[in-house]
């Protein structure tokens, strides 16, 4: 199973001195950690994508760029895609010319999202959601299979032939599926014999065993291999020298990241009760000790089945740079190491 860290870019305010990191700080420190990452041996280092005022990621494949002009070995990549909302051929160009910038690091992971935003930003009605995905992944599957492209659907002008440039270093370029507990988004994923990525970010990891069953055997029934059925997971964490220091470090920015987010949906205001259950060993969040940690990642890889890569997302709008710098220094030197020895 191998180790990352997703990143969205959170706006931070220094839990310390109180003063609001500023977004050219933030890009500066954000290329800091991926060079981190890539320094104490973790396996991918991902970058979200949202158009929203509290982050500054909505233009992943330019800080994947820079991130790949500043790393050696660590595999770089999109956390997700929104490509529901985005022009599949620009996407493919994108992260082709990622790839032989990085030669050959890029993992190009689509999905739906989280948030909304990208809809209306661009144009688009919600109330064609799904078959904007449906037709968008279609579209980016065939131009990844052939240079020259002839097509047609709803939502993008038609091709004719035309051919797709450059084309990536890796053949094919990997394309992940990022999923939520949607049963469909398990099955479409497997029938397509694409990696899964699936988004955790609350409940019990366990829960979603019958769904990568799902994807199993879809994919099995599809007639594509067992290598070709990977399992990835998105989740939430943070890493610390015990379980107490991780817990007093990122709960701040938990609490105010959860309420924001509890009150636009119209949820109740999260709590340290709550908090707590989410930590604890059969909770979402992925935090303590590096013992603690390892052992849950090892636990949860068995209860589905097997997984064949994780990615902590340590975002928070509260978390000092330094914490975050020590957090991936445990998760690559202690953690990574745990979880490979099995």
């Amino acid at each position: 199973m191998h180790v990352g860290v997703d990143s969205f870019v959170a706006a931070v305010t220094d839990p310390r001195s109180g003063r609001r990191v500023g977004p050219e700080e933030r890009m500066a420190h954000l290329l800091e950690e991926i060079e981190l990452a890539d320094r104490v041996g973790l396996y991918s280092f991902g970058i979200g994508e949202h158009h929203r005022p509290e982050y500054y990621d909505s233009a992943p494949p330019v800080i994947l760029a820079a991130a790949a002009a500043r790393t050696e070995r660590i595999r770089l990549g999109s956390a997700v895609a929104v490509l529901s909302a985005a022009d599949p051929v620009r996407v493919f160009q994108q992260f082709a010319t990622l790839d032989l910038i990085s030669r050959g690091r890029i993992d190009l992971v689509v999905g739906r999202g989280s948030f909304t935003e990208a809809f209306p930003l661009f144009g688009l009605s919600l109330a064609d959601y799904d078959e904007l995905f449906d037709e968008k992944l279609d579209l980016l599957l065939r131009i990844r299979a052939s240079e020259h492209v002839t097509w047609s659907g709803r939502h993008r002008p038609a091709l004719t032939g035309q051919g797709v440039y450059p084309r990536p270093l890796q053949d094919p370029l990997p394309i992940w599926v990022g999923v939520g507990g949607t049963p469909t988004s398990f099955v479409r994923a497997g029938l397509l014999g694409l990696p899964l990525m699936v988004a955790i970010i609350g409940g019990e990891p366990r829960q979603f065993a019958p769904l990568v069953d799902l994807y199993r055997q879809a994919g099995a029934q599809a007639g594509h291999p067992p290598e070709r059925l990977q399992v990835g997971l998105h989740v939430f964490g943070y890493v610390a020298d015990s379980t107490r220091a991780a817990a007093d470090t990122i709960y701040p920015g938990w609490h105010e990241m959860f309420t924001a987010v509890s009150r636009e949906r119209g949820f109740r205001a999260p709590t340290r009760a709550q908090f707590d259950a989410t930590s604890g060993p059969d909770g979402a969040f992925f935090m303590g000790d590096p013992d603690t940690v390892a052992d849950k990642l090892r636990r949860i890889s068995a209860q589905l089945g097997g997984v064949d890569r994780v990615s902590i997302q340590m975002t928070n709008p509260r978390l000092a740079h330094e914490d975050l710098l020590r957090g991936i220094e445990l998760l690559g030197t202690e953690v990574a190491p745990r979880v490979a020895a099995g």
